[in-house]
């Protein structure tokens, strides 16, 4: 069987090799995954996450995956920046996390576990792949029939230029210059399509708003900026909620 290309820029993986040793400074380059976590979490514990089989795609250096396997989660972490996974690794460890940190893709590993996980979790990370309905495609056939898979990632509007990239980046030094690149923001419609596209059903789609300088965040009705999404596999005619204002 031939192996799948890994789906990967390299001028990303250069990017964010550098910054693995910050990834567990909450007020460092990675202070606004510190602050949207808990969210993020609770966005996908609704699914319920106590003994699940969960595999957590880009996970950098943890932050997610380790939440939820506080949660009781059987949580497998990939990425494809070892030194990002050689710092989780050393952060579960001396936490007595049993999370199992491994190198690869979605669809290296989708080749060869198809259909094993419960659930799929991948945050921020469409944004960063030069294929991103091959990395939906891969973490559909990830899970299992019925199993839930959750996406985070950035809208391609105006006002995420602005403020994710301009702002952000630019102005007010929130996260690292260069760290985002506009086009390859993906709207909600592209995201729902690719996964009806490989057998998914949006169950919801949810903003996130952020207020960093006071580190509020928040779920929201606005999808123009940061937006999470919910599918399940093999579920038909399920009705799509939108959540309220929370």
């Amino acid at each position: 069987m031939a192996r799948r290309p890994a789906n990967v820029d390299p001028q990303e993986l250069a990017k964010f090799t550098p910054m693995a040793d910050l990834w567990w400074q909450p007020t460092g380059d990675f202070k606004a995954l510190h602050d949207i976590n808990p969210v993020r979490l609770a966005y996908v514990r609704r699914a319920g996450l106590a003994g699940k089989k969960v595999i957590d795609v880009g996970c950098g250096g943890g932050l997610l995956s380790e939440a939820m396997a506080r949660e009781g989660a059987q949580v497998t972490g990939i990425d494809m920046v070892e030194a990002a996974l050689g710092v989780a690794r050393r952060h579960a460890d001396e936490n007595s996390l049993p999370v199992d940190y491994r190198e690869g893709s979605a669809e290296q590993w989708a080749q060869v576990c198809p259909g094993f996980f419960d659930m799929v979790t991948c945050m921020e990370l469409v944004e960063h792949v030069p294929d991103p309905a091959a990395l939906i495609r891969s973490c559909a056939e990830l899970l299992r029939p019925g199993g839930d898979l959750f996406f985070a990632t950035v809208n391609r509007t105006p006002l995420s230029y602005l403020l994710v990239i301009l702002a952000a980046e630019y102005l007010l030094g929130i996260v690292r210059k260069g760290t985002h690149r506009y086009n390859r923001f993906v709207r909600p419609a592209e995201l729902r399509c690719w996964g009806e596209a490989a057998g998914l059903k949006v169950m919801d789609l949810s903003g996130l708003r952020y207020l960093p300088f006071v580190r509020h965040v928040r779920l929201c009705a606005s999808v123009k900026m940061n937006y999470l999404m919910h599918f399940k596999k093999g579920i038909h005619n399920a009705p799509m909620a939108k959540s309220e204002l929370v």
